[in-house]
């Protein structure tokens, strides 16, 4: 989930930048310091807004910057746990499909994609079911739940979050689509 959120933290000011203190330099640092970083707190940092107020500079020995701390509007993402979200498929592995939800990948492992079972086909880059000759490639849209959610702050990259597409509702956005055509046509069939 997307959310404005109110941070302070503490930004260097290098040397050849100290006679330009703005809100517009320090937001700019602020930004190449928190930008794509995560916390356990308020999640990914997708982009810092507006720096609200800047407090009195700070020296710190054998450091040729200055110190300042900075109070500052952002938007983060962060997935609630069970929250449904909207991503695409952007890789496919053995076990599973990584899934692109938001500014993040979550996991959906083979087994929370279907009852079914599903092959991985490594040459077209797809999982696929020799029962209903259904298929989940990269760059399916599907709509999955967060089930699991692990951060790991000082290295982003192993953070880890589980996804589930195995409740009603849920699943690759084309299986989705065929199931309430099916709906609709017993619905009218049944009238």
């Amino acid at each position: 989930m997307y959310k404005r959120v109110r941070l302070k933290d503490t930004v260097e000011v290098p040397p050849e930048h100290l006679a330009d203190v703005t809100n517009s330099r320090v937001r700019k640092l602020l930004q190449d310091k928190l930008e794509g970083r995560m916390d356990e707190d308020v999640g990914s940092v997708v982009s810092v807004v507006e720096v609200l107020d800047i407090g009195d500079g700070a020296v710190l020995p054998s450091r040729p910057g200055v110190y300042y701390e900075a109070e500052f509007d952002a938007i983060t993402f962060d997935p609630d746990m069970q929250e449904v979200v909207d991503g695409n498929v952007v890789e496919v592995v053995e076990f599973g499909a990584f899934v692109g939800i938001g500014p993040v990948d979550g996991l959906l492992h083979v087994s929370q994609i279907s009852d079914e079972y599903l092959a991985y086909d490594g040459e077209n880059q797809q999982l696929a079911s020799t029962e209903s000759n259904r298929t989940l490639g990269v760059e399916d849209a599907v709509r999955v739940r967060v089930v699991t959610k692990s951060i790991d702050e000082r290295n982003p990259r192993d953070s880890k979050i589980g996804l589930t597409a195995k409740q009603p509702g849920l699943g690759k956005h084309g299986w989705l689509e065929d199931e309430a055509a099916k709906r609709d046509e017993a619905t009218a069939e049944g009238s």
